[in-house]
């Protein structure tokens, strides 16, 4: 078993995580190095920067005052501020770099949100992002298995409800982001989908097999009781193959490189 990222992050995480977390991180390492200062919106409890990236990023913002101790106590970042995306109490033109992973599928009113990302990045400064695709849905694997007994009624109710339990308030495309992104003077470089349908059908099943370690976390604070190789073994050997697939032509998932527009001088006549 390698000590790589898909093992730093299944010691830590339910598989299911853990195999997106590890997906998402090794595709952060062809975007680095991130240029300082770095803003991380919606950081959560601090586990996914410290494995992603080589040193600690500038600031982590989150609304949930648990999270961010957490964040805190791994030295993710400089520093952390309890606020929203929609209420950065940053300066205009304060980083050079913003990232969010994994966060913006989870917010109703999302205009506001790139507005005020868009407001402290620097002119010409990058914003990546990943979310939950227009094919997160269709790819899930008990709504595949509908569509395969002819129920295409029960495989959309299947991915309402796991949106609905995984609080997602977007799944959407390409294009349906690229006008949002540009309402807020944000311009796609690349974006691209990731986590294949054999990944994503494991990330479905996961999250019942999963349980056990919801029960740990609200137990005793961890998620992995016994972050061991021994007992991770099989995890490992049973998703190591998703991890190491090639970047899918059809994903789950959507990454996204986006700069934001310099402004053009106004030139007096």
């Amino acid at each position: 078993m390698e000590d790589d990222l898909l093992w730093r992050h299944l010691k830590e995480l339910p598989a299911f995580r853990a195999l997106l977390r590890a997906v998402e991180a090794r595709i952060y390492q062809d975007l680095l190095p991130l240029e300082d200062l770095v803003l991380d919106v919606g950081c959560g409890d601090g586990h996914f920067a410290p494995v992603a990236f080589p040193k600690p990023l500038t600031i982590g913002i989150d609304p949930a005052m648990e999270s961010l101790r957490e964040a805190k106590e791994r030295h993710a970042y400089r520093w952390v501020s309890r606020s929203t995306g929609g209420a950065l109490p940053f300066g205009s033109g304060s980083f050079t770099t913003v990232i969010s992973n994994s966060v913006l599928e989870h917010i109703p009113d999302l205009d506001p949100v790139l507005s005020e990302i868009a407001r402290v990045l620097r002119s010409g400064g990058r914003f990546i992002f990943c979310v939950p695709g227009d094919n997160f849905g269709s790819l899930l694997l008990f709504s595949q298995l509908a569509r395969t007994v002819h129920s295409p009624a029960l495989a959309r109710f299947y991915e309402r409800y796991f949106n609905r339990i995984s609080r997602h308030h977007h799944c959407d495309g390409v294009e349906t982001w690229e006008r949002r992104l540009a309402s807020a003077n944000l311009q796609i470089e690349r974006s691209f989908p990731y986590f294949s349908s054999r990944a994503h059908s494991a990330l479905d099943v996961g999250h019942y097999l999963g349980l056990p370690c919801l029960v740990s976390k609200k137990l005793f604070g961890r998620w992995i009781l016994v972050p061991t190789r021994w007992n991770l073994a099989l995890t490992e050997r049973l998703l190591r193959p998703l991890y190491e697939e090639p970047a899918p032509t059809e994903g789950a998932y959507l990454f996204f490189v986006c700069r934001k527009i310099p402004c053009t001088p106004k030139i007096s006549a």
